[in-house]
């Protein structure tokens, strides 16, 4: 048993993670070991655990090696990389006045500018998500392209699969990591069995590396979604699902380029810049620190 690991629980609109500091000393966690970590009853509880480690990128302050609830590896995470940067600034390894890192991540750099409460300490992030990806074998997903972007990617935006519940339509994004975007027009998502049309459709063969499930609804003040994070379940707000289902929105017709996206946690803005790139705004917070036993 692993005696007195040190850790900082966080969170990005109730989408919670495990902080572990890897950057003065090596950390490495077997996945029945983040598990434990991640388990509401009998660990710490949260949707992932993110150790800070050093990069080898020049440019970037840290690599954030996130890793889901499962114990599976997962390339990038909105809300933890939020979080990512509330630690760096928070603990003194990123100046607050500097404003502005880059994150070291699977899925690649991710710059983010920050601001700072009185104290020093991190409140809410921009963070530049990168470009989506639509090309369906990249994603990814087994389909062909059933629609073109108006910058001239092919793209599946309305892959149809059966199910226990229905034919469901899926516009498929990668954010660094693969999303199936379902817009349910004219129902409520109250009332919606997340937990069990989610988990079907994260693990159907049309997804080679399983996917995040997003449902949404597009309203008058903005995109509402409840989302099925793959190795997680259900979670009260995903980063990337918020970019992938505000771009989908948009590739659509649903939604112009510049949305709030409404979670069960909170709000996230979402921008679809001129350049391609998403950006992605919202806080990041603290809830407490301790060591613990795995």
């Amino acid at each position: 048993m692993r005696q007195g690991l040190e850790f900082v629980k966080m969170h990005g609109l109730g989408n919670d993670f495990v902080m572990i500091d890897g950057l003065a000393r090596d950390v490495e966690l077997a996945s029945g070991e983040v598990e434990r970590l991640c388990d509401r009853h009998f660990g710490i509880g949260a949707d992932g655990v993110i150790v800070v480690r050093p990069s080898a990128r020049p440019e970037c302050a840290a690599y954030m090696h996130y890793v889901n609830a499962d114990g599976t590896l997962a390339q990038m995470c909105g809300n933890g990389v939020r979080c990512f940067a509330k630690f760096l600034v928070d603990r003194g390894y990123v100046p607050a006045e500097d404003r502005r890192l880059t994150a070291d991540t699977l899925a690649g750099p991710r710059p983010i500018t920050f601001t700072v409460d009185g104290t020093g300490k991190m409140t809410r992030a921009t963070v530049d998500m990168g470009r989506p990806v639509l090309d369906p074998a990249q994603v990814p997903v087994s389909a062909e392209p059933d629609a073109t972007a108006p910058f001239g990617d092919p793209y599946a935006g309305a892959l149809e699969l059966d199910s226990p519940w229905g034919a469901f339509a899926f516009c498929c994004v990668s954010m660094g990591n693969p999303h199936a975007v379902c817009f349910l027009d004219g129902t409520g998502l109250d009332e919606f069995d997340v937990d069990a049309v989610g988990a079907f459709f994260e693990s159907h063969p049309a997804f080679p590396e399983k996917t995040n499930v997003e449902f949404a609804v597009v309203g008058p003040h903005g995109i509402a979604m409840r989302v099925f994070e793959r190795g997680c379940g259900e979670t009260l707000a995903c980063g990337t699902g918020a970019c992938a289902t505000a771009v989908a929105a948009c590739l659509t017709g649903r939604a112009g380029r510049e949305t709030d996206v409404l979670l069960r946690g909170g709000t996230l803005h979402v921008a679809w810049a001129d350049d391609g790139h998403v950006m992605m705004t919202g806080p990041a917070a603290e809830s407490f620190a301790g060591t613990v036993n795995v």
